[in-house]
């Protein structure tokens, strides 16, 4: 059995990927899917809030090894999408004041990593080089525009302050695509001009594609809001132009990531097994499927929804693979477990009927 100390930081994809699925099958009305989603959502999340905050009380040292890895640290962002995530899906079930606390936590939470991660890149002693870099880096823009999505849908709700939540999400919004800009750079740079190995590459390059989707979703989102302020108002036309590109380039990673897995498990003949960073692949496709949706309803672009029709059933199929496989390597693990106990109470058995049977023999 996997313990409690060896919990992957980027577990939460899990609430990321059911959850934009559900919002995703709500958008295009299923409803009866949208909620059993909703409620494996909600499910997921408060255990994996649960089994974190005991992994920090009974393994503190381990979580402080993986918060000061620049390899993992980005990891902890998959808790603040996730939280946004689940504040929107509490906010269209009419739990406002729910969905205005998880915005509370998941900023609490984004503010203390953001500083911490980029704390461990410019002072903990590791390879500094550009190796160490890889999709996993850019959950911390998904868990940037998660903030976005969430806070404009709280914000009417807030009365004489909507106007500054409002300035925030812009501002989180921009940051967003400045961070997009400086990790996709630095990727594009490791895989295209640098050695790549099939070992190399991961789930996580998926990332890459759900990055920009929920940038051009959180641009959708400030085109949809309303503000007194002008300044506001008047950015419009740009966030419908970035919005647009944003969409144009997750769309070109789509055939990329396909090459990228055909290359590992078709021609390199790496098996495709279970790891938590799998979740990390299906979340994007959902992410896709919602903002062609909402992106071709805010255009009058209706082709852009049957692109959602289609992808949403996609990101189902690999939701319910990645269960799949998920539950049989638990299985197998489960399995290996109890006949390692077995085999132990066997060896335990044998020495106790050696060490009785010693003085009979003596004795002869």
């Amino acid at each position: 059995m996997i313990s409690l100390k060896k919990l992957h930081p980027g577990n939460f994809a899990v609430v990321m990927a059911s959850g934009i699925i559900s919002a995703g099958f709500a958008a295009l009305e299923y409803r009866r899917l949208a909620e059993l989603f909703y409620l494996f959502t909600l499910a997921s999340w408060g255990v994996l809030l649960a089994l974190s905050a005991i992994r920090l009380l009974r393994h503190a040292r381990t979580v402080r090894a993986d918060l000061l890895n620049p390899r993992l640290v980005f990891s902890y962002f998959t808790l603040v999408a996730a939280t946004g995530i689940v504040g929107l899906l509490l906010h269209a079930h009419g739990f406002a004041q729910w969905a205005l606390a998880c915005w509370a936590l998941a900023f609490v939470a984004w503010c203390a990593l953001l500083y911490l991660a980029f704390s461990v890149l410019t002072f903990i002693s590791h390879e500094h080089n550009v190796n160490i870099v890889h999709g996993g880096w850019l959950i911390t823009i998904v868990g940037t525009q998660s903030l976005v999505l969430l806070g404009a849908r709280i914000a009417p709700d807030l009365g004489p302050w909507a106007d500054y939540m409002l300035v925030e999400i812009h501002m989180l919004w921009g940051l967003g695509l400045v961070f997009y800009g400086i990790f996709v750079t630095l990727f594009c740079y490791r895989i295209f001009f640098l050695a790549l190995r099939a070992q190399d590459t991961s789930p996580l390059f998926g990332v890459i594609m759900g990055a920009a989707a929920i940038s051009a979703n959180a641009g959708t989102s400030l085109l949809e809001s309303s503000s007194r302020l002008v300044f506001l108002r008047e950015q419009h036309p740009f966030i419908n132009g970035i919005t647009m590109l944003c969409w144009a380039w997750a769309t070109w990673w789509i055939p990329m990531l396909v090459l990228f897995s055909l290359w590992k498990h078709g021609v390199k003949k790496l098996p495709l097994v279970y790891e938590p960073v799998l979740w990390s692949f299906v979340f994007p496709l959902g992410m896709y499927a919602v903002v062609s949706a909402r992106f071709g309803w805010e255009a009058d672009f209706p082709p852009l929804a049957v692109i959602a029709r289609g992808m949403i059933w996609v990101a189902f199929a690999a939701w319910l693979g990645t269960l799949l496989t998920m539950l049989a390597a638990a299985f197998r693990s489960l399995r290996l477990y109890m006949a390692g106990s077995n085999s132990r109470g066997t060896s335990t058995s044998a020495t106790i009927k050696h060490q009785t049977s010693a003085p009979n023999e003596k004795m002869l």
